[in-house]
């Protein structure tokens, strides 16, 4: 071969080399970031969510929940790495794409009406209403959405540090540490990197306690301003594909059994914080970074040996059988009344002791009943 191909072909192998460094350079670049104060960063990052964006985030997660019934979708949601696509015009219109081996799932938003595309099936999904309660999607562990939600849930009464800022997908980002004040959650600190300037946040660490390494990562390896583009969002439906419409609450899996129960004002020593005082299918109680679940679930399934089939640990209690499930930074109980026909899931993240104090209460303390 002659001197000047061979340098020709040296040439386009050196540039290949570069382009191919290229992200690995940036990301090894030091990270400045303008000065900010941890209350000032805090309100950029939730002041950020009316943003429009588009981007590639990848979140992991080692929950290490059990497979249960109607809730496997969650558990691999919440154990391993989820590959995402996204688009978001506002809150309230966006799509995200979740990537697999075995096709890809889209799910769009456009206001109160929702789509979801299964390549799989071939199949488009009109999904009609907004359920009071829903399971984890993927679109919640997108980096801002993430941030945002757990930074209003902390509240004012957290602790706020600055961490060192980082680069993430190329861009110089700042640190922001959230530390809970109630000493019985099950999260240590969570950590949000985020555009100094607009606040959108591009990576999310959350920590249990006493943890060296975070239990749910999320980050943007690509991540730009986007125009929002309704051929983008609305979703297309090609030549032999199938279409069909349904609800919500049909879409809910365990959540679909949800039973009308009247539940106690205070559990555990915490306040009910949700809806009309002791009414209704959910309570939600205690507050910040320290909160738990009940629901009552009417269903034919046998939901505690399923639970103790998955790994749970038998809890005793007088009337009663219950089953403990503890993660990193979930843990539930369910019992089951012997002299009721429903189970109670009681999840969150606070303590095994807080959820046990609380599954005692429903079981001997029945003057909430009506």
């Amino acid at each position: 071969m002659r001197a000047d191909v061979l340098r020709r072909w040296a040439v386009v192998a050196a540039g290949l080399t570069v382009l191919c460094a290229m992200p690995v350079i940036a990301s090894a670049l030091p990270a400045t970031v303008p000065a900010l104060t941890a209350s000032q960063l805090r309100a950029r990052i939730l002041a950020s969510a009316g943003q429009s964006y588009a981007g590639y985030a990848e979140s992991n997660a080692t929950f290490g929940l059990p497979s249960l019934p109607g809730l496997n979708g969650v558990a691999s949601l919440l154990d391993g790495v989820t590959k995402m696509r996204v688009w978001v015009a506002s809150p309230d219109d966006w799509r995200v794409d979740v990537l697999s081996d075995a096709g890809e799932r889209d799910t769009y938003q456009l206001g109160a009406v929702s789509y979801i595309w299964d390549s799989g099936q071939e199949l488009l999904t009109e999904v009609g209403g907004q359920p009071s309660l829903r399971l984890p999607r993927p679109a919640d562990l997108v980096p801002p959405a993430l941030a945002v939600r757990l930074l209003a849930a902390a509240g004012a009464q957290a602790t706020f540090g600055l961490i060192p800022p980082l680069r993430v997908a190329g861009q110089s980002v700042a640190g922001l540490r959230v530390t809970p004040a109630d000493a019985s959650s099950t999260i240590g600190h969570v950590d949000i990197w985020a555009e100094p300037g607009s606040g959108l946040p591009l990576m999310v660490e959350i920590f249990g306690r006493d943890s060296a390494s975070p239990a749910l990562e999320s980050q943007f390896f690509q991540i730009g301003r986007w125009q929002p583009d309704r051929e983008v969002l609305t979703p297309q439906r090609g030549p032999g594909t199938g279409f069909t419409v349904t609800s919500a609450r049909s879409l809910a899996g365990a959540l679909s059994h949800l039973a009308l129960e009247v539940l106690p004002t205070e559990l555990a020593g915490r306040d009910e914080v949700s809806g009309p005082p002791g009414f209704g299918t959910v309570s939600i109680y205690g507050g910040g970074l320290a909160t738990f679940v009940v629901v009552g679930v009417r269903t034919s399934q046998d939901l505690i040996g399923d639970a103790l089939s998955a790994g749970g640990t038998a809890l005793v209690l007088p009337g009663a059988r219950g089953a403990l499930i503890g993660a990193p930074l979930v843990n539930a109980v369910l019992v089951q009344p012997s002299d009721l026909a429903l189970t109670f899931l009681i999840v969150g993240t606070v303590s095994a002791g807080v959820l046990q104090q609380a599954a005692a209460t429903l079981v001997a303390d029945r003057v909430w009943l009506p």
